[in-house]
């Protein structure tokens, strides 16, 4: 297949780079525009009960959670005879605009303490606008300048989950551009180095733009048949720019390898695409297996992620086979044009071998394998020790950086407001009495004792640490429907903490009159938790079985996939505990930009960290791999094949890993707290498998584990001698040589 691509794109060239062209024009037009078509949330399972009770309340009640709030000011004070008329003028004003479900309001609902700041001179209208979250932004759009001013003259600002989820698309827009504009002169600066020619370090550039155009085009049309999460441009941007780097840098090396060789033009691009381009499109396919694993998830943003990332490594692998064979073939010789360093100098010869950095690096943890083992395997459990104390909660507004009108809006209710009014769990209540013939003045009174709640409303009204505060009133009528009702348990403190969680469990143990469900941000959160580990299982062995077969049939062995996978993890959990550490605990605070410190992490980071960096530690697990198994089979020599190996995959490993993790660090710039830890998390995994995993602990354990590595019972041997995966021919064995490492 190989031999015959290489013919193609070496005689049909010109043809390759004019429809190349025509795709980089179509797609930069087509899917340019993508992210106005992307959405924001995507954090919930519509199966959960949670989900079920917002749908009860919105069909049956015509509620539910509010989703936009209006904080009103008057430095009168709320309780002036016309601030309250106006008050209440400007809640029928909103709640009578189209899209608009519900609205009430400190002055509708009784002058209900918790819906007044402290001060006195602030009150919340709590919105509920009805649609999926496309229809949300749209409504948000239209009447957002019609209450961010002065209305009814109160002077009015609007926050809540609508505009924090609109300000989410807005800064991942500008993210987009400031990331691209900052990483990609500081990548082609580092390139410049890692190739030493000015054309050489911008094949690779040209590899990653056409391939990021071609994901957005294919996000793009994924938008017509699914909600696609807006947060996905910024992972495909990132993971397209690093593979194309990455696949880029493997042909290039081996071209030029063979072009300094003495080979051809054409006969340089087929040997680099039957070697290094069998190597790229494996490791592509590894890839894209590792992020299948977020496809079982049930939550649209997870799975966004898979959608960009399995398309972004397969097109990052296919330009890189194709675009890049025809590119070289247009340049010719003069890849190596435009030298910027060494200009000048005579070169000098290269080193033996045995005396290279990587291959003495190799022999010298050969040499001590057992303490170099410890020694690194004890570092990364330190480092990963914080994992331990992990807490995840859902992304609110506090993820938003400090200048955004969402969340300074709910921070000032934080800080003035008694209670969480606009975070309430939402209590169904099923298959009652008819209004009037049930009773639900006991339930609603001793839900009120549970810790952590501040009052509990209801058609009975409202009730505070086991007594009635105050009777049914003007907006206690909301709670009624036939043979159903619901009661609105407003907590004390933050809804998505450990206090919110518990407060979920203990309304669901407690004894109720009638069948309950309970629904609402901390219901949210209990149940979105509860649907991600009861998937996890299921995805990590999509992942496991997929890369430990794939591995095999690359190596022939059993040991090898089994050691890929637990040196993965070890270095994951070491990842995991720097972010727990530097995000959780806040000690990164300030150094990689403001964020608020919440105890928790966005229980997204975590799994997606897992899975893209799983994918990119196999993807230079199979560089490293191919080299070793090509030497293994040509000399038998297990020690020499390691040192070999490493020295000849060594410089380029580093130099991807260094070169992608310039781009995830890109990341840090966002404004956005969890896409600051995805991106701090994979440039460090990233660099931590390049380096202590590539470097120190596979050459222990294979000198460990000598002529086992390359064990497998026999009939597999067999199996896999007839349709395993090689990057090369196999080759004549030669015999050990005074080289061999001893």
């Amino acid at each position: 297949m190989f031999a015959s691509l290489a013919r193609f794109t070496t005689h049909r060239s010109k043809l390759v780079l004019y429809l190349s062209g025509v795709l980089l024009v179509l797609a930069g037009a087509l899917g340019g525009g993508v992210i106005s078509t992307l959405s924001a949330g995507g954090f919930t399972d519509s199966s959960t009960e949670s989900a079920r009770t917002a749908e009860v309340l919105d069909g049956r009640f015509g509620s539910g959670a509010p989703n936009l709030t209006l904080l009103v000011t008057d430095e009168r004070g709320v309780d002036d005879p016309a601030v309250s008329a106006a008050g209440a003028r400007l809640t029928e004003r909103i709640g009578a605009e189209d899209g608009v479900e519900q609205a009430l309001s400190y002055w509708t609902l009784g002058k209900a303490p918790a819906l007044r700041g402290e001060g006195g001179d602030s009150a919340m209208v709590l919105v509920r606008i009805t649609g999926d979250e496309d229809q949300v932004q749209k409504t948000l759009e239209r009447i957002q300048p019609e209450y961010d001013r002065t209305v009814e003259g109160l002077e009015t600002r609007v926050g809540g989950v609508a505009v924090a989820n609109k300000e989410i698309t807005e800064t991942t827009s500008d993210d987009l551009l400031l990331i691209e504009m900052v990483t990609f002169p500081v990548l082609l600066v580092v390139m410049l180095f890692v190739f030493r020619s000015v054309v050489a370090a911008l094949v690779p550039l040209a590899v990653a733009g056409l391939t990021i155009v071609s994901v957005l085009l294919t996000l793009r049309v994924l938008t017509l048949f699914t909600d696609v999460s807006v947060l996905a441009t910024n992972v495909a941007t990132g993971l397209g720019l690093g593979l194309a780097i990455d696949y880029g840098l493997i042909l290039l090396k081996r071209y030029r390898e063979e072009l300094h060789g003495g080979a051809d033009t054409d006969t340089a691009i087929a040997t680099a695409l039957r070697t290094a381009g069998r190597t790229v499109l494996f490791s592509a396919v590894t890839v894209a297996l590792a992020l299948a694993g977020l496809l079982v998830f049930p939550f649209y943003f997870l799975r966004s992620f898979a959608y960009a990332g399995i398309p972004t490594a397969l097109l990052a692998a296919l330009v890189s086979i194709t675009f890049l064979p025809a590119l070289l073939k247009a340049l010719g010789p003069r890849i190596d044009k435009g030298r910027v360093l060494g200009r000048g100098k005579e070169e000098k010869p290269p080193k033996p071998e045995t005396e290279r950095f990587w291959y003495r690096l190799a022999t010298n943890v050969m040499r001590f394998p057992v303490p170099v083992a410890v020694a690194v395997i004890g570092l990364l459990l330190f480092l990963g020790s914080p994992f331990l104390s992990l807490h995840m909660s859902l992304a609110d507004d506090r993820v938003l950086p400090a200048d955004t009108q969402s969340r300074q809006i709910s921070d000032l209710i934080r800080e003035d407001f008694s209670a969480q009014e606009s975070q309430a769990l939402n209590v169904v209540l099923n298959d009652t009495p008819p209004t009037g013939e049930r009773s639900i003045d006991a339930y609603a009174q001793k839900l009120s004792t549970l810790g952590n709640v501040a009052r509990v409303d209801s058609e009975a009204g409202s009730f505070a640490a086991g007594e009635q505060v105050a009777p049914p009133g003007p907006g206690s009528e909301r709670f009624s429907a036939d043979n159903s009702t619901y009661l609105s348990v407003i907590p004390k403190s933050e809804s998505l903490s450990e206090e919110g969680e518990e407060l979920v469990k203990d309304i669901r143990t407690a004894e109720a009159p009638y069948d309950i469900q309970v629904g609402g941000p901390a219901a949210e959160l209990v149940d979105s938790l509860d649907s991600m580990y009861d998937k996890l299982p299921a995805a990590l062995a999509i992942i496991g079985v997929t890369t430990f077969v794939l591995l095999f049939l690359f190596t022939g062995s059993l040991v090898l996939p089994l050691k890929a996978l637990v040196l993965n993890c070890l270095s994951l959990s070491a990842t995991f505990g720097v972010l727990v550490w530097g995000f959780q605990d806040g000690h990164l605070e300030g150094i990689v930009g403001d964020f608020v410190v919440t105890d928790t992490i966005t229980w997204t980071v975590p799994v997606l960290l897992f899975c893209i960096a799983f994918g990119m530690s196999m993807d230079y697990e199979v560089f490293l791999l191919s080299r070793i198994k090509e030497e293994w089979d040509r000399s038998g020599d297990n020690q020499l094949a390691v040192a070999r190996g490493l020295e000849r995959t060594g410089a380029m490993v580093t130099a991807a890993a260094g070169l992608i993790a310039i781009v995830w660090l890109g990341f840090v710039l966002s404004g956005i707290s969890y896409l600051k830890a995805i991106g701090l998390g994979l440039a460090i995994a990233v660099l931590m498998d390049a380096t202590l995993v590539r470097g120190a602990l596979v050459p222990a354990f294979m000198r460990l584990a000598g002529r086992a590595n390359w064990w497998a019972p026999a009939p597999l041997a067999r199996f896999h001698k007839k349709f395993g995966l090689r990057e090369a021919p196999d080759a004549v064995k030669e015999p050990a040589t005074k080289e061999s490492v001893h």
